[in-house]
């Protein structure tokens, strides 16, 4: 069996870049950086490495980022790994490796992300549109990538009840 999922937990470097292929289709590419907090083994002192990742999302997923996904906002991609190669002017070639976005889930609301207030809707005469109910991840919740139900407690493991 084969597995490539990605699990990414971060903040965007910047607001998505939306743009339309030839064939009409959306696409939106998206900069996340991630950060690791360590405490260094020989000195104690606090370490950090962030991560830059870029991700791309096609058709709604596309539409729903560049709706609602603005700079330094958290959010959990979920995706697959794919690398890209390139012919460069120079003749070298070149690759890419990007996280192709399955689902969004977008973080703790900071602000009014709708298009046009209620208010400017409603006073042009005409009704408010439907606001989607997207999913939101507050900021230190804890992730739960495989769906378990939340509240609903794991009996304990013991060692011996494994068969190998």
């Amino acid at each position: 069996m084969n597995l490539n999922k990605v699990f990414i937990v971060g903040r965007l470097t910047a607001d998505p870049e939306t743009r339309t292929t030839p064939s009409g289709q959306q696409v939106a590419t998206i900069r996340v950086a991630t950060n690791r907090v360590w405490n260094d083994r020989t000195s104690g002192q606090k370490q950090e490495q962030v991560e830059f990742h870029t991700i791309v999302a096609w058709a709604g997923l596309a539409d729903v980022a560049s709706k609602y996904l603005k700079k330094g906002q958290l959010a959990m991609f979920e995706g697959r790994l794919q690398t890209r190669s390139w012919q460069g002017n120079d003749g070298v070639k070149r690759y890419r490796t990007e996280i192709v976005a399955e689902g969004l889930q977008l973080g703790p609301k900071s602000g009014n992300f709708a298009s046009a207030p209620a208010s400017a809707t409603a006073s042009a005469g005409k009704p408010a549109p439907e606001v989607e109910d997207i999913p939101v991840i507050e900021e230190n919740a804890p992730i739960n990538p495989l769906g378990k139900e939340e509240g609903v407690e794991e009996a304990e493991i013991d060692l011996k009840d494994i068969p190998f």
